[in-house]
């Protein structure tokens, strides 16, 4: 063999190196992105210290990337069909976990910095029996007033009250239902009468980071005795909630209206 002969021996141990790296980091990033959700669910972190642990295993799943695509290349000209697998799963994992902090900031710019969302900007549904627990979350128990409503009206203008010509009492029955069908946890439910409109006040909490939305939502009855159906949706941390509420209270009126037959 002359000097400027490939070594084999040195290309067929690198290979196998570089393999096992790609596929530890993309293993590695997989654990520390559930872990940062997780974590701060148990109490074990802040939420900062979760995005933070969120974000270095992004970096870890693109450096997983960037190996597990070299380790292709080269095995694809040694025709190292074992190896060229074992690198597309490291490659489609890292992507996988890379990609979620880039779709969340894409998400974040496409919709209005808000974390309250109403169907009556005017005169939001109240939380009551939630009240305490709001009170002591960052994002407190007040509506943030005329500036979040213009914001919701820019970003999200298909959001308004929900009409029914159903009674009030239907239309309790049938948000109730659709509250337990999606598993809330329920604070309050008070029917109507004819003097006091229906009231309902239940918490979802997120499967990752474990975060607490409250969402309150009011029945009352119209001149004509149909039904007029107000909701609040509202996060208990966080600037920005990432179009999560306007996306339940558009699924959540969905839902009532196929309960309804509407």
């Amino acid at each position: 063999m002359n000097a400027e002969s490939p070594d084999p021996t040195a290309s067929s141990t690198r290979l196998p190196r570089m393999l096992r790296g790609a596929v530890a980091l993309a293993v590695i990033a997989t654990i520390g992105a559930a872990l940062s959700g997780f974590g701060y669910r148990l109490g074990l972190w802040p939420v900062t210290v979760g995005f933070a642990i969120l974000f270095a295993s992004a970096f870890l799943a693109a450096l997983a990337v960037i190996l597990g695509v070299a380790v292709l290349a080269i095995a694809v000209r040694a025709q190292g069909l074992r190896h060229a697998a074992t690198a597309v799963i490291a490659i489609v994992i890292g992507a996988a976990i890379a990609a979620l902090p880039v779709s969340y900031f894409e998400k974040a710019k496409s919709v209005p910095r808000i974390h309250d969302v109403t169907t009556d900007t005017e005169n939001p549904p109240e939380f009551l029996a939630l009240a305490p627990v709001r009170a002591a979350s960052p994002n407190g128990i007040a509506y943030g007033g005329p500036e979040i409503a213009a914001l919701q009206k820019s970003g999200y203008p298909d959001i308004a009250p929900a009409k029914f010509q159903n009674p009030p009492d239907q239309v309790f029955a049938a948000a109730m239902a659709v509250v337990q069908d999606k598993g809330m946890e329920v604070a309050a439910s008070n029917p109507p009468s004819p003097t006091q409109p229906g009231l309902i006040e239940a918490t979802t909490t997120s499967f990752w980071f474990g975060f607490k939305d409250d969402i309150a939502i009011r029945i009352s009855e119209t001149p004509d005795g149909g039904s007029r159906l107000d909701i609040r949706s509202a996060s208990r941390v966080g600037l920005s909630d990432i179009g999560a509420n306007a996306h339940r209270i558009r699924a959540f009126l969905r839902s009532v209206h196929n309960k309804l037959g509407a």
